[in-house]
């Protein structure tokens, strides 16, 4: 794929320094292979579909995506983690486009994609929870899937990863009002024990949510 014609836009808070500190090792920090819910949902969209990954991390889902023949374009705002999805890629034989982007700040395309995907993205507050998902919106074309994975909020109890903060986990109810007028596909709150690198492992609760954005 060749590279994405919009500007380039990096993250400007600290916290970016916590992530690339947490993606600089040879290591990969959530591990190689992709999200169960994106293995488990990604039938839904036909070969040759454009999607977009957003906070991808070091790309094991965008690069899980285009061996399945979809054209990905992944985001995120550490540069040691684009230089390993890219990594990743070449090990797997596929091809994907990565940008780096402060998505507090980054300029959402319109109705550039079939697909969104948003996974374990819940590193943001609730103001910019909202615009991402706002923006997230309109990058899809009418018509398109949303798939957002999560932990819930009885994530609280374990330890298998994700933020402390209440406030920064979902529940169904959240993204159906966030999404409201769109047409659910599928949707789930539920137990399950991760093996996702040293990020993510062991017993988690879980969202999955995916929504059909209206044809107009």
């Amino acid at each position: 794929m060749t590279p994405h014609p919009r500007p380039i836009l990096c993250r400007g808070n600290g916290g970016i320094i916590m992530w690339d500190e947490r993606f600089s090792g040879e290591e990969y920090f959530y591990g190689t292979e992709p999200a169960g819910f994106v293995a488990a949902q990604a039938w839904r969209l036909p070969r040759g579909a454009h999607v977009l990954s957003v906070a991808e991390g070091e790309g094991r889902n965008a690069v899980w995506l285009a061996a399945q023949g979809l054209c990905v374009h992944a985001l995120d705002g550490s540069a040691p983690a684009l230089v390993k999805a890219q990594k990743l890629a070449a090990q797997r034989g596929v091809s994907i486009t990565t940008e780096r982007a402060d998505l507090g700040r980054f300029i959402w395309p319109v109705g550039a994609y079939d697909a969104v995907f948003g996974v374990f993205i819940q590193f943001a507050p609730p103001a910019l929870r909202t615009a991402m998902f706002r923006g997230m919106a309109q990058a899809l074309k009418p018509g398109g899937l949303l798939f957002l994975h999560a932990f819930s909020v009885r994530q609280l109890v374990h330890a298998s990863g994700g933020p402390k903060l209440v406030e920064q986990l979902w529940t169904l109810d959240l993204l159906r009002e966030a999404f409201a007028g769109w047409e659910v596909r599928h949707q789930g709150d539920y137990d399950a024990l991760l093996s996702e690198g040293p990020g993510h492992s062991g017993a988690a609760a879980l969202i999955d949510f995916i929504a059909r954005k209206p044809a107009r």
